[in-house]
């Protein structure tokens, strides 16, 4: 963690956070939408992983969502750097996709014509105020008990909800993609996105 001194002998601590998109999964590849489902990753999503690592370079410490896509990339990203054990953390799965999980774009415009054009959303939509509520418990969590630079692989939707609430505008993120949060005491501060991929590997999923 970094520590920022000043003449009066008290300090700043300064953490940073790459929320970082987990690997491609199974429904990243068919174009359905995931939300808390917990597809596993494919093979191009492992080897994702994989190659992503050697980019990271240093860091303290490895957070992930507890669904399998993000577990897995994380344990593969653990396994490269030679750190762990991954920490896990409930509150940076993904955001509910209520009666669209399972579901393509297609089959969204069929069953609710009208709803992604109109930018709605259907009754079990995870709320972006819910959604940032409890993505910063655990961003707050993490920095709070580690000194230093955290991975914490995610999700899509969560680095959506958090780049909106800081101000950011909407743009895609790929798969093994991801964004710096400094986190000073309680006050946050976007840093660079990052793709962690080059070339034929990188692939940016249609649902979101």
């Amino acid at each position: 963690m970094s520590v920022v001194g000043h003449a009066d002998l008290s300090f700043v601590l300064v953490t940073r956070i790459f929320l970082l998109r987990h690997g491609q999964s199974e429904w990243n590849a068919l174009g359905r939408w995931q939300g808390q489902a917990n597809p596993p990753l494919t093979e191009l999503g492992r080897l994702q992983a994989l190659h992503g690592a050697s980019r990271i370079g240093s860091v303290d410490a490895i957070a992930c969502s507890t669904l399998e896509r993000a577990q897995v990339t994380a344990s593969i990203i653990s396994q490269q750097l030679g750190i762990g054990p991954v920490i896990e953390f409930p509150q940076l799965v993904e955001r509910s996709a209520g009666e669209w999980e399972g579901l393509t774009r297609p089959e969204i415009e069929d069953q609710y014509p009208g709803f992604l054009s109109e930018h709605r959303r259907p009754p079990g939509w995870e709320s972006d105020e819910h959604l940032v509520e409890r993505a910063s418990a655990a961003i707050t969590a993490l920095a709070m008990s580690i000194d230093g630079d955290i991975v914490a692989v995610t999700h899509g939707g969560l680095i959506y909800a958090i780049e909106k609430h800081l101000g950011a505008p909407f743009a895609t993120i790929a798969n093994l993609g991801g964004r710096w949060v400094e986190v000073v005491e309680d006050r946050w501060t976007l840093g660079e996105r990052l793709n962690l991929l080059e070339g034929a590997e990188i692939t940016v999923p249609e649902q979101i």
